[in-house]
């Protein structure tokens, strides 16, 4: 099964491509790996919330913005290279805005390695780190960043 008919079995539609913020692209291509910019949880241009995770917004929203980043980060994968050019998710990198003592990020992470997983199978396990930041762009509450491995040119 493509990872397309993937997402259509589980209902997902992946959005537009986030226009970039500042002087950079959403994904390169280098060799077999492409590299995603840091995808806040834009929907139609607009962040649905913005704060620090563990004061104005909720560890559990804060799961489901990351599920957006996610989505945001597959669909600058697709515009570059396609989604079926994917061989297997190598690394997540999720930022956390927290507040003071919130310790929580890697429930708050889990959003977009969970969405991973359910679109790739065990081709979506991957390297990750959660980190923890004061701040991010436009007061986004979470970003994440993909790498991901392309299949062989034959495949």
């Amino acid at each position: 099964m493509s990872w397309r008919a993937r997402l259509t079995e589980l209902g997902i539609a992946l959005p537009g491509v986030v226009a970039p913020l500042a002087a950079y692209v959403p994904a390169v291509r280098t060799g077999n790996l492409v590299y995603t910019s840091g995808q806040l949880p834009m929907q139609a241009g607009e962040l649905p919330r913005t704060g620090k995770v563990g004061a104005e917004v909720s560890p559990e929203e804060g799961h489901a913005l990351a599920r957006i980043c996610a989505l945001n980060a597959l669909a600058a994968v697709d515009a570059l290279v396609g989604l079926d050019a994917v061989a297997r998710v190598v690394k997540v990198v999720g930022f956390v805005a927290s507040a003071p003592n919130f310790n929580g990020q890697p429930a708050v992470v889990n959003g977009a390695s969970e969405l991973l997983g359910e679109v790739f199978g065990d081709a979506g396990k991957h390297a990750r780190s959660a980190v923890g930041v004061s701040e991010l762009p436009l007061n986004a509450p979470v970003e994440v960043e993909l790498i991901v491995e392309l299949k062989a040119a034959a495949e």
